[in-house]
């Protein structure tokens, strides 16, 4: 199988237990970033700041991880390719 459809076939296998889970972590430290009372002010900001981050991975995990391995597969492909004409050529 081409590197683009194997590339495709596995994120769209992957993407809704990948969002599952980030959507169940985010919604776990929803409660911190809303907290109020003593201590509110650190907790709501290390409460953004992981669902901010959980969020930035989500997305990477779903577009960008797709994207590299097409990318390195076809590198990889390239490299094997020259290979053998370099050998031969010394």
């Amino acid at each position: 199988m081409p590197a683009f459809d194997a590339a495709i076939t596995a994120a769209r296998q992957r993407f809704r237990p990948i969002v599952m889970t980030s959507l169940a972590f985010v919604l776990g430290v929803l409660p911190l970033a809303v907290a109020t009372g003593a201590g509110g002010a650190a907790r709501r900001s290390m409460g953004t700041g992981v669902e901010g981050g959980m969020l930035a991975a989500t997305f990477v995990a779903t577009l960008f991880v797709p994207l590299f391995f097409i990318l390195l597969t076809e590198r990889r492909a390239k490299t094997r390719a020259r290979r053998p004409a370099q050998e031969t050529g010394a």
